[in-house]
């Protein structure tokens, strides 16, 4: 998740009904009706920053503790980042930068960071220390990354013993100090005891993905430079990923999502899908509006999603061949938490973004099944979430 794109805006729900029956044609445009919806916080604004991951897992988090019961709270996404930023200089020393020393990374990371050094609220600790108003890590990413290099060239022949309170000082200086205990709710916490306060483990999450270059129902690293943890991921047919989706969302667990939102079909007003762009293609009573259109023009009808846009069936070989040619790339984290169809019945996941009130509904996005199906990189769920005959087929039941 790599791409930092920076929006200012946010979104809510558009809410319609499905068209009364007997209605043969939808209406102009698109209406959704939500099946669906679970508990979110709300939406947070990443701004120009890489940090999608931080922002998309600790929503996903926010929302398993109002499963369990431990209310609503807003969590610091900084923390998260500094933390991950520390270790990743240290790995990419270690490594002899053979890793990316740049600012995106992985849900796994954040999991980590959770398990490792805990978590802090919002209040504690909200990242803008160098002046800004919102988040923008143009200036940290480059200063980092910079230091970094030069000392992984190893000018003295050795390192010193200074370099790592060098890294401190950067992150400390731009995102502010971690702090080792804070007052939250009339209490006194440590970012460990707060962690354990809202009963989150990360052994409860698995990651599973959904490519034939590895084995199905075998786990492996996905390969992405942002996986510089390389953590492992569960490999299942595409249809059995869609499965485990939609299984979370009925029994009421919310879906980490990653996926490529550098695709035309991820529109910036809150609709995504996979259009058809062949006439010939585009079956069904709708397809003579189609034909013999220019190509220009089918572009400018299908983005104006003034209609309905007829979309390509996905196939487990069209995934891997867009993964293999390197059309589906590690873009975006964002948290699934709902499921509506549109008025001609077609089913949409309602999605948590991090681009602020972006979007013709407030932050969220209806991401078309077609489009999950072959642009989803991985995602993360409760493993009691997922059906008992998957998670038999991974050996984890």
């Amino acid at each position: 998740m790599k791409k930092a794109i920076s929006f200012v805006a946010l979104l809510f729900l558009l809410t319609a009904t499905l068209p009364a029956a007997g209605q043969n044609q939808p209406k102009s445009g698109y209406t959704f009706t939500v099946l669906k919806e679970l508990p979110v916080t709300s939406v947070k604004n990443q701004n120009r920053t890489s940090t999608c991951w931080s922002f998309s897992t600790l929503s996903f988090l926010e929302s398993e503790i109002i499963r369990k019961g431990k209310g609503e709270h807003d969590l610091s996404e900084m923390y998260v980042v500094s933390n991950s930023y520390y270790d990743k200089t240290d790995k990419y020393i270690r490594t002899g930068g053979k890793i990316n020393m740049a600012p995106g990374s992985s849900f796994g990371d954040a999991l980590y960071v959770w398990t490792n050094y805990g978590a802090v609220p919002e209040e504690a600790m909200k990242g803008l220390s160098y002046g800004e108003e919102m988040h923008v890590h143009n200036e940290l990413d480059a200063v980092l990354a910079g230091y970094v290099k030069a000392l992984e060239r190893n000018p003295n022949g050795k390192l010193s013993t200074a370099w790592k309170n060098g890294v401190k000082g950067i992150l400390d200086a731009y995102l502010g100090p971690k702090p080792d205990k804070f007052t939250y709710m009339g209490r006194e916490f440590t970012p460990k005891s707060f962690a354990e306060y809202l009963d989150i483990k990360s052994e409860d999450y698995i990651s599973i993905t959904s490519y034939n270059h590895h084995p199905f129902y075998s786990s492996f690293a996905l390969e992405i430079p942002d996986n510089w943890r390389w953590d492992a991921s569960w490999n299942v047919p595409v249809e059995e990923l869609i499965q485990v989706i939609d299984h979370s969302l009925e029994k009421g667990y919310t879906v980490l999502w990653a996926s490529d939102v550098s695709e035309k079909g991820f529109t910036r007003r809150g609709v995504a899908f996979v259009p058809e762009t062949e006439a010939k293609n585009m079956s069904g009573s709708d397809q003579a509006k189609w034909l013999g259109v220019p190509k220009n023009e089918i572009d400018s009808k299908i983005y104006s999603l003034e209609e309905i846009v007829p979309e390509k069936s996905i196939t487990q070989e069209m995934r891997q061949i867009s993964y293999d040619n390197g059309q589906t790339t590690d873009d975006h984290g964002m948290h699934i938490f709902g499921i509506a169809k549109d008025q001609a019945g077609n089913k949409y996941y309602m999605v948590k973004n991090s681009w602020g009130l972006s979007g013709d509904y407030k932050g969220i996005w209806y991401v078309s099944e077609n489009f999950v199906k072959y642009k989803t990189m991985n995602i993360v769920v409760n493993k009691e979430s997922a059906p008992k005959e998957i998670l038999k087929k991974l050996n984890l039941k």
